[in-house]
Order: structure tokens, then C-alpha cells, then sequence
């Protein structure tokens, strides 16, 4: 059975090696970079914007609530 002080540093080993890791891929390239353009041509990524759209257009517009607040 590995001593203490060896299993603190096989963790010690694997934190920096995670470490690093992580620095590497946060300086390859923006999360967003990365999906960009994983949906094209795709027909459910498509329909759910339209979707989206629909909903968003069937929704009251703020300037409809400022007219009933405009004294007249």
C-alpha cells in the first residue's frame, strides 16, 4: 500500500497535469468558435429557430403596454 506522502503526490502530479490541460484549452479558441456552424444544413436546428421566431413574433410588444400608461 503506497505511503501517504506518495498517494499526496501522484495527486499533486495529477492536478498539475490537469491543470495544464485546462490552460490549453482555454487559450486554443472561444467556446463559441468551436460550435460555430455545427448546426448548418441541419432541418431540426432549422425548424426549432422557426419555432423560436413564431413564438417570439406572437408575443406583445413593449410599446403596446406603454400605450395604455400614456395619459391621454
Amino acid at each position: 500500500m503506497p505511503t501517504l506522502e506518495q498517494r499526496v503526490a501522484e495527486l499533486e502530479e495529477k492536478v498539475a497535469r490537469l491543470s495544464g490541460e485546462k490552460q490549453e484549452i482555454d487559450q486554443d479558441q472561444p467556446w463559441w468558435e468551436k460550435w460555430f456552424g455545427s448546426f448548418k444544413d441541419n432541418p431540426d436546428f432549422d425548424a426549432a429557430m422557426e419555432r423560436g421566431a413564431e413564438y417570439r413574433r406572437s408575443q406583445p410588444k413593449a410599446s403596446d403596454d406603454c400605450e395604455h400608461d400614456v395619459p391621454a
